[in-house]
């Protein structure tokens, strides 16, 4: 498999490459050079099979300079060695309207990311290898909240590499910060930024694309990459998951065979719908996709106009990994949707970084909205939602997962054609703990997030996980803070390069 550059259609790398690299140098994204179709037999030889020996199938198809052993020893290594709570890795629960959760944050990190963010040093450690460099891999990485913490775990004393990571200040939940800021690894640096996420993104990717810096980097036997799911190493295991999920629910006979279902997904950056999509192209009968936003709805207001304009008040939510006003992982999309027409991406993605916005006309537009759906909820919405759903059947979601059950009973309640629906559910609520507290009726006003914990499990019933209550035993390593201006020089500082 080759994979271009959504800026340069005649760039063409090995998917070893591509995960090495994480981001073209032209800052385009990698993206296959075809997206590979899977019959109806291919499923049913998916049936029985394990989530790791399944992933290690569905990998071949795009990482095709991996052997069969590598691929199957990376699958192993990141979801059959007690790292995830449950041996199924992902579980399916049924809420009293009918739908259903695919609960993703079952890993060690409590979050949807640990399923990509495991196998992903397995992965590029050996892409490394492959391209034959001997360079020490410095991965960087901006995140809202989940992305870090799960590729601090999941890079944490790997070797060969080295892992910055840069969050936003004041926009991630105190569970998240505290994950992030009690780290232990000797390969790992936290740093937060007085910004909002897009201005951690945007710092990242202007290091990135920066030649001195790649050049400082080489000269000191370095080279970076990147756990975002702007590296495909991060968005091809979130394909498995959705052709994962259709093939235990052809096994446990919720679905038969080509049925097809909707997919509604809280999302900020377009990562884990996007993923959802390629799926789709791949066989698996997705009726349609629904992109559930919080109160930053630029995606809702792009899907329903298509214009993307990040120009607007940025607004600190419950929900704040979907705190972003620029969705990288949407480049890809519009790579496909426009027959790969890199001309046109380069011209729409300058105009976002020079006016803010840009516009994809009304022909590409209606093509989008045949797919997918977008709405956005508040957090009152989001709130009232936690506790109905747990009023309902006792079931605890967290803020991000509540977005998307408010989208996808949204959705239901208007459609014409009532398919069943899956819904994405993406972290433990105990991430966020005041929040879903609060939305089920709690006052948490003075206690600290230890104190929260204790007060949900005994109101919710619902146990602690234990990675999040060993927390407070957790000495604090990390407290830097920069300016998004001060990033490049506080990463050749840390890495100890002029």
């Amino acid at each position: 498999m080759v994979y271009h550059s959504t800026r340069n259609s005649a760039l063409a790398v090995s998917s070893a490459e591509a995960i090495a690299q994480g981001i073209a140098a032209d800052g385009g994204l990698f993206v296959p050079a075809f997206i590979p179709e899977l019959s109806a037999a291919d499923f049913d030889a998916l049936k029985g099979l394990t989530y790791a020996e399944r992933a290690a199938r569905l990998f071949k198809l795009y990482l095709t300079d991996f052997t069969d052993e590598e691929l199957r020893e990376c699958t192993h290594n990141a979801y059959e060695t007690g790292s995830f709570e449950t041996p199924d890795v992902q579980e399916i629960t049924t809420l009293a309207d009918g739908s259903m959760l695919l609960e993703l944050w079952h890993g060690p990190t409590c979050a949807f990311k640990d399923m990509a963010l495991q196998i992903l040093p397995h992965f590029l450690t050996r892409a490394i290898k492959k391209t034959g460099t001997d360079k020490e891999v410095v991965i960087l990485t901006a995140t809202s909240g989940d992305t870090g913490k799960a590729a601090l775990a999941g890079f944490r004393d790997v070797p060969g590499t080295k892992i910055m990571v840069f969050y936003p200040e004041d926009g991630v939940s105190s569970m998240q910060k505290r994950q992030m800021q009690t780290q232990e690894g000797a390969n790992v640096c936290v740093c937060a930024v007085r910004g909002n996420f897009d201005d951690c993104q945007n710092g990242v990717k202007a290091i990135f694309t920066d030649p001195e810096m790649e050049q400082a980097l080489a000269e000191n036997g370095m080279q970076f990459s990147s756990a975002n799911s702007i590296n495909w190493g991060r968005l091809v295991p979130q394909i498995v998951y959705y052709v994962s999920a259709y093939v235990t629910m052809l096994e446990k006979g919720i679905l038969k065979n080509g049925e097809r279902f909707s997919i509604t997904v809280p999302t900020g950056n377009f990562g884990n719908i996007l993923a959802a999509w390629y799926a789709k192209q791949m066989g698996v009968p997705v009726g349609h996709l629904i992109c559930a936003s919080n109160i930053n709805n630029v995606l809702t207001d792009f899907i329903n106009t298509g214009v993307y304009d990040r120009s607007r008040t940025f607004h600190a939510t419950v929900s704040p990994s979907m705190d972003i006003l620029i969705s990288s992982n949407l480049e890809r999309l519009l790579y496909h949707m426009t027959g790969e027409n890199d001309a046109q991406i380069r011209e729409w993605f300058t105009a976002l970084k020079t006016d803010g916005k840009y516009d994809i006309g009304t022909e590409l537009k209606n093509r989008i909205r045949a797919e997918f759906s977008g709405s956005f909820w508040d957090d009152d919405q989001t709130k009232a939602m936690i506790g109905k759903v747990f009023a309902e059947n006792g079931y605890l979601s967290d803020t991000h997962t509540a977005v998307g059950i408010c989208a996808a009973r949204d959705f239901l309640a208007k459609a014409a054609d009532k398919e069943p629906m899956l819904i994405a559910s993406t972290a433990n609520p105990y991430k966020f703990g005041a929040a879903v507290y609060s939305a089920i009726g709690g006052n948490a006003d003075g206690a600290d997030e230890y104190a929260v914990l204790d007060l949900l499990q005994e109101k919710s019933g619902m146990p602690i996980p234990a990675a999040l209550a060993a927390l407070k035993k957790k000495a604090v390593r990390f407290t830097d803070v920069v300016a998004q201006d001060a990033m490049p020089a506080y990463v050749k500082e840390k890495l100890g390069i002029r």
